[in-house]
C-alpha cells in the first residue's frame, strides 16, 4: 500500500470519490436547466427555419444538417464554459474562445463541401454560408445570446427567401433547361 493510505483512509475516502464522480451527471453548474433548454431549443429551431427555407428550394442540403451543427456548436460552448467553471486549477488555462475558433474553423469546411462549380457558375455558395451561419447562431445561443441568434437567422432567412427571384437563373434547377433533382440526377425540361 502507497505511505500514507491505510484502509482506514481509502474506507473514509472512497464514498466521497464516487460522489464526486456523481456530480458530474447531476446537471450544469454555471447555468440552470431551463437555460440549457432555452439554449438548445433555439439552436435547434431557428438554424431549422433557415434549413427548411434551404429544402423548400430543393437545395442540396437539407435542414437537417442545419439543426445538427448548431445544437452541437451550442453543446460545445455550454460545456467549454462549463469546465471552466468547474475546474478549480488556477494554473489551469481554459479558453472558451479556442472552441469558437475550432467550430467555426471546422463549419467553414463543410461548407467548402457543400460549393461546387457547374460551368460558369459556382452552386452552393449560399448554403455554404447559410450552414456557416449556422454554425455561428448554435455559439451565440449557447453563450446565452439568444436574441442576436434571433437576429441573425431572421436576416439570412430575409435575405434567402427576398434573394430567390434574383438567383433563379444561377440554381442548378434552371441552368441549361436541366432539372437537377436531390438526388442529383438530370433530367431534361427543354
Amino acid at each position: 500500500m502507497p505511505s500514507g493510505l491505510n484502509r482506514y483512509t481509502i474506507e473514509t475516502f472512497a464514498p466521497v470519490a464516487h460522489w464526486r464522480c456523481m456530480e458530474e451527471f447531476s446537471g450544469p453548474d454555471t447555468v440552470t436547466w431551463m437555460q440549457v433548454v432555452v439554449r438548445l431549443g433555439s439552436a435547434a429551431f431557428l438554424p431549422f427555419l433557415i434549413g427548411l427555407e434551404r429544402f423548400l428550394r430543393k437545395k442540396p442540403i437539407d435542414f437537417r444538417p442545419f439543426v445538427i451543427i448548431a445544437v452541437g456548436a451550442c453543446g460545445l460552448i455550454i460545456a467549454s464554459m462549463e469546465l471552466l467553471q468547474s475546474t478549480a486549477d488556477p494554473q489551469s488555462r481554459i479558453d472558451p474562445t479556442r472552441v469558437v475558433e475550432g467550430v467555426i474553423t471546422g463549419i467553414g469546411f463543410l461548407g467548402a463541401g457543400a460549393m461546387f462549380r457547374q460551368g460558369n457558375f459556382v452552386q452552393g455558395a449560399g448554403s455554404a454560408a447559410a450552414i456557416w451561419t449556422a454554425g455561428a447562431i448554435g455559439l451565440s445561443c449557447g453563450m446565452g445570446e439568444v436574441w442576436l441568434a434571433a437576429i441573425m437567422a431572421g436576416i439570412v432567412l430575409l435575405l434567402l427567401i427576398a434573394s430567390g427571384p434574383f438567383t433563379t437563373k444561377w440554381d442548378s434547377t434552371s441552368l441549361n433547361g436541366d432539372e437537377v433533382d436531390r438526388d442529383g440526377t438530370q433530367n431534361r425540361t427543354n
